[in-house]
């Protein structure tokens, strides 16, 4: 599965080195999916609106408890194809900031890991000089 690549500090479109805009591959593409879904506010999906996490309905301004935030973020993330079994774990909630991450199996097997601060925890594959590299060995950016 691909999806479009995002920057992992603006969450924004990259270009490849050939001017494109980059797309990533599984493994990583369910990952950055999974992230994606669980950004998404409930009824912000013009598409859809009953996708996302009911932020503002049910979390932001009241006290659920920290299990029906893990449920409604794993909902979420279970929706996303090749993310199965997705458990979320809760390390701190320090002045309204979430900390922690989603642990989910993909469609290979493999165990991957989504922060929940909603950028991926887990490091792009890189040549020697630094540049993210698809799941192909073909750069992703240029120098």
């Amino acid at each position: 599965m691909q999806t479009l690549l995002l920057d992992l500090t603006t969450w924004d479109l990259v270009l490849d080195v050939s001017g494109n805009i980059a797309v990533a591959s599984d493994p990583y593409s369910v990952a950055q999916d999974v992230a994606s879904a669980c950004r998404v506010f409930q009824g912000e999906s013009w598409f859809d609106t009953t996708l996302g996490v009911p932020y503002f309905q049910s979390i932001l301004g009241k006290l659920p408890s920290l299990n029906f935030i893990k449920t409604k973020i794993a909902t979420q993330a279970a929706l996303v194809p090749g993310c199965s079994n997705p458990v979320v774990y809760i390390s701190s909630l320090v002045k309204r900031v979430l900390k922690g991450q989603i642990q989910f199996t993909d469609s290979n097997g493999q165990l991957q890991v989504v922060g929940l601060n909603q950028l991926l925890t887990r490091t792009p594959l890189m040549d020697s000089q630094g540049n993210i590299m698809s799941s192909d060995g073909s750069p992703m950016f240029g120098s």
